[in-house]
This record gives C-alpha cells, structure tokens and sequence, in this order.
C-alpha cells in the first residue's frame, strides 16, 4: 500500500495547488453562468474547505490576512486613478453621506441586534461593525461595469472611503466599551488619534516630495523588475505605516496611491502593479470561503442563512433612504444601496477584537464572521434586482436575428465611435454587418436607416450566427478595453485570417492589443486630438504645409513609441516625445521615399 506523509513544505505546496485548481474550475464556470467571478472565488474556498475536510490549515486566518494584501494593492490602484483635487471635490459625500450612513446603518441594525437580547454595548458594536460594507466586493464590480466614474460608483466609493477613515475610532471605541480593563484613558486616546494623524501627514509628505524623485532615480536604471519591486515596497510600506499607527493598512496603500496620482510614472507603476492586483485579490475571496468555520455554520445554519439576507435588506432600506434624503434621485439611490447592501470584510477585524476585548462572546463573533461571509457570497446576487427596481424603461433585448445578416465586413459595438467609422466603409459601397448589444442603440439606429443586429461579440456562438468565418475585415469599436480585448482573442480562434481593426482606449490597451497581433489600432482620442491641434497650428498663423509636416511627424513618433514600448515597457521611447523643454523640428517630407 502507497504511504505518503507530506512533509509541511509539500502540504503547503498542495494547498497552493487546491487553491489554484479551485480558482480554475469554478470562475470561468460562474462567469459563464453570469453571475462574476466574485462568486466563483468564493464557491471555490468553500469547494476547498470541504476537501480539506473543514480544516485547511492550523490558522485558516492566517491565510486571510495574508490574503487581504489584495485589496491593499486594490486601494493602491484606485487612489493611483484619483487625483488629489478630485478627492477634496468628493469631501461633501465622504463627510456627509458617508458618515451619515454609517451612523443611520449602526443604529437600525444595533436596534435590530437588542432583538437578541444582546448588552447595549455589544449591539452598537453589532450594529457598526454591519453597517460596513466590502470595498473589495463594490469596487471590483464597478471597475467590470465601468461605472466607477458614474453618478452613483462616486456615490458608492465615497461612503466606502468614509468606512475605512472609522477604522480607528472603531476600535478605539470596542476597546473603550471593555467590561473590565481595556478601557483606555483621555490621554492615552489622545495619544492614539495624534500617532495616526502624524502617520498621515508623513505619508503625504513622503508621497509628495520623495517617491517621485525615487521612481525618476529608478526609472534610469531601465530594469522592469526594478520597478515593479520599487512599487510593491511603496504599498507595502505604506500599509505597514499605517498599521503601526494604529489604522487600516488599505488606508495607508490608498493614500500613497493617491500621492502619485499626479506623477509621471502613474502608468508604469499601474501596469507593474495590476498582475499582483488581480492575484491577490482572487486569493482574498477564495480565503473568505476557505476560513468559514464550517462547524459553526452546521450548528447555526437557520440563524445564518435568515439573518444574512435579513440584515441586507434593512442595510439596503437604510441606505437609499439616506441617499435620497440627501437630495439623489431615485436610480442612484438604488443603485448605491444594492452595491453596498452586502457586509464588509472589516467585519471579520471588528467582531474578532471585540471577540478578544470581552465585549462580544466567543460564540456570538464566529456566527457573526459566518453572516459577514454569507452577505458577500449575496452579493452578486443583487445585480439582478436592478431591472425590477430601476425607474428607467426596460425594454426587452431585440431578438437575436442574422437571417439577413451578409457582407465581408463585420463591426462590433455601434456608438458614436462606430457610427462614424461606417460612414467611409459605406461611402465607398461596401456591404457591412454591424452589431451591438445595446436594445435602445438598436432601435435609435434604425430610425436612422442602419440595420444593426442584436447580439454580444463575445460569444463565439453570436460570432458564428453573425457569420464570422467568411469576415475578411472585423472593426471592434466597443468602448471598454476588456471586453475590446477578449471580441479580439473570440474572433482570433474563429476567423485567423480575418484582419482586425480595433479601437483602443489608452497607451497600455494599444500596447496590449498589439501584443495580440491586431493589424491596426487606433486610440479613441488620438486621430481627433490631431485634428484639433492642426487646426490650432493653422489658426495660430502656420501654413498648410508646415503643419501637415507636424502631424505626419507627431504619428509616426507616436507609432515608433509604441513599438519600442510593447519591447521594452511602458517607459520605452521617451526620447520620441515633443517637450517645452526640448522643442524638436519635424523632419522634412522624403518626396522619394
């Protein structure tokens, strides 16, 4: 008989195994099903878990912890896209919605927490600790559905930035609310809000004056691995600065974030930073359903299963009624409190302290960790909720008809990019196939005389219905680099010797989409920035000629960048750029070139 008794190094080794195994199997398969792959991580943990037999390791929390420098590096990257000035214009709604409810959702779920007969004390920590919402879990989604930016995504991330600002004061409070002994004086607390304070102010000091100067000295060696380990010390040293003053690490990485959001190597270190990003993150979730303590679950499944979605019902009730009495219509209030209904993985640090402080008692915190879990595993749930609670028309999708559908030419994604790039294709009598996913542009352009088909480029079976094997030439105009990206690697595998045109959104989707052997892309400002800026030469006094000089000068350096970039990093092909500190004369035009 086989006897293999791993040694601890091979069990860690198969437990990294289960958890990449997990994340393989059942991602692509909830995403398939339409319901993200948040949920597939956690289905994953869970699916491990039960083949660990409930015990994957001595310390499960410790995995968790490791693995919540995933949304460390998520807040990183965040504040990265947040400019200093956009965040004092959001101070209305850090403030005001944000502090307000957080202090209308604790005090509706610590009345509901008296229900069980739980010490006022330990309701009001109850109550706080699930009128916290998962920035991981609403972030992540409104980066997939673009909507960060939107009305109710600032909304959202606004009251989830207030959240992380109260994690000092509340567990300076679960600390002050000890029965016996834990109670910290004036001074001492005095002591803790002014080290936190200072650890701030030292964090944008340094962010401010110095990181820049380092990153330029780095910049120099031109070795990538320098810099991507320059910018993981930066999170990482943030963080620990912030945990040692006595606050949240995601805090610290956010503010560094946002320190360099001005600065000139934003990109590189965005893009050295995004691989861990997305790893870590994946890794956080799947430790939330690997470190349920399944026992607890067993033995208090009723409770668990009725309290979770009870609790995000009120906190959603609450919620919109906050926002709208904040003067916000109707379908940003909504859409703000299906996003943060679901509970907060700072849950898990406030029950555990108030679990250690006596003012929770050891079997009352891991029910709460279990409903904290649960809440999250909802939470992609409610997405689907949208349609029946937004005010706006829902219009049934079109059906999916290509009956009609003929031509060698196919563009996907019909919006104001795409509308204007058919008007050349169809001057010049070519026969098109468009299509487009959205029911209202549908109907908008058949108003105006185009047939657009129903259907979602990245669906192979569409492809096919759409005729893609007998495409020459597909345009991908969608406007979300993602979705861009995986239209292309679809019609790749159906179609190899389709030539591909695609529009990009930015310099690292070009470079991306290069890599991918598209025939040509464009970036949605670039051509139209040219032409505003001829015209600005032209009416600035420049003759014809000249200029046109200029602008054939400014692509084809753009284009060599570009290619030097996708070889060498994202820093590459610098000395191709135009300065006001070093004005560079277009070359002549070469008539026999």
């Amino acid at each position: 008989m086989f006897d293999y008794s791993p040694t601890e190094l091979e069990l860690m080794f198969w437990r990294a195994l289960a958890l990449i195994a997990a994340a393989c199997l059942f991602t692509p398969i909830f995403r398939k099903l339409g319901l993200g792959p948040i949920l597939g991580y956690l289905a994953g943990g869970i699916a491990v878990n039960l083949a660990f037999g409930g015990k994957f390791s001595e310390h499960p929390e410790e995995l968790l912890h490791f693995s919540e420098f995933g949304v460390v590096l998520f807040l990183f990257v965040i504040g990265l896209e947040l400019k200093p000035q956009s965040l004092w214009r959001m101070r209305s709604d850090i403030f005001g919605l944000g502090l307000l409810q957080l202090l209308v959702c604790g005090l509706v779920l610590g009345l509901g927490a008296l229900v069980f007969e739980l010490s006022w004390s330990a309701a009001l920590i109850v109550g706080l600790g699930l009128a916290l919402s998962s920035t991981a879990i609403v972030m992540k989604q409104l980066d997939e559905r673009r909507e960060r930016n939107s009305r109710h995504g600032r909304k959202a991330f606004s009251i989830l930035l207030l959240q992380d600002l109260a994690v000092v004061p509340l567990l300076l409070l679960t600390t002050l609310l000890a029965p016996t002994g834990g109670g910290l004086t004036l001074q001492e607390s005095v002591k803790e809000v002014s080290v936190g304070v200072g650890a701030i102010i030292a964090l944008i000091l340094t962010g401010h004056f110095l990181l820049p100067r380092l990153f330029h000295l780095l910049s120099a060696v031109r070795t990538p691995e320098i810099m991507t380990a320059s910018a993981l010390g930066v999170v990482i040293g943030a963080a620990l600065l912030m945990d040692m003053a006595g606050m949240s690490y995601a805090m610290g990485a956010f503010l560094a974030g946002v320190m360099l959001a001005d600065s000139s190597y934003r990109h590189e270190i965005e893009a050295n930073i995004e691989p861990f990003r997305g790893l870590f993150l994946g890794l956080f979730f799947m430790a939330v359903g690997v470190t349920l303590d399944l026992n607890v679950i067993q033995q208090n499944a009723l409770v668990i299963l009725l309290v979770a979605p009870l609790t995000m019902v009120i906190k959603g009730l609450a919620i919109y009624t906050v926002t709208r009495v904040l003067g916000n219509d109707r379908d940003t209030s909504v859409r703000v409190a299906l996003a943060l209904a679901q509970l907060g993985e700072f849950g898990f640090v406030l029950f555990a302290a108030a679990a250690g402080a006596g003012v929770l008692s050891d079997a009352l915190a891991p029910v709460l960790i279990a409903i904290v879990s649960v809440s999250m595993a909802l939470s992609p749930f409610l997405e689907k909720l949208l349609p029946i609670l937004l005010r706006g028309e829902q219009r049934p999708p079109p059906v999916e008809d290509y009956s009609d559908a003929e031509g060698n030419v196919l563009i996907i994604g019909f919006g104001r990019f795409g509308q204007v790039l058919s008007q050349p294709l169809f001057a010049d009598g070519l026969s098109i196939t468009i299509l487009d996913n959205d029911p209202v542009r549908i109907e908008d352009a058949r108003r105006f005389g185009f047939r657009v088909h129903y259907g979602d480029g990245t669906r192979r079976d569409i492809l096919r219905a759409a005729g893609i094997e007998s495409m020459t030439s597909v345009i991908v105009c969608t406007q979300q680099p993602d979705i861009t990206s995986r239209i292309v690697e679809q019609v790749m595998q159906e179609n190899q010797s389709a030539r591909i045109y695609a529009r990009s959104f930015d310099r690292i989707h070009s470079i991306q989409l290069r890599r991918m052997d598209t025939t040509y892309s464009v970036r949605e400002t670039f051509e139209s920035a040219l032409a505003l800026g001829r015209q600005v030469l032209l009416g600035l006094g420049s003759d014809d000629i000249h200029v046109e000089q200029i602008i054939k000068d400014v692509r084809k350096r753009d284009l060599d960048r570009l290619k030097q970039q996708a070889e060498e990093g994202i820093m590459a092909g610098l000395d191709k750029l135009h300065s006001h500190q070093q004005p560079v004369r277009p070359e002549p035009l070469d008539l026999d070139g």
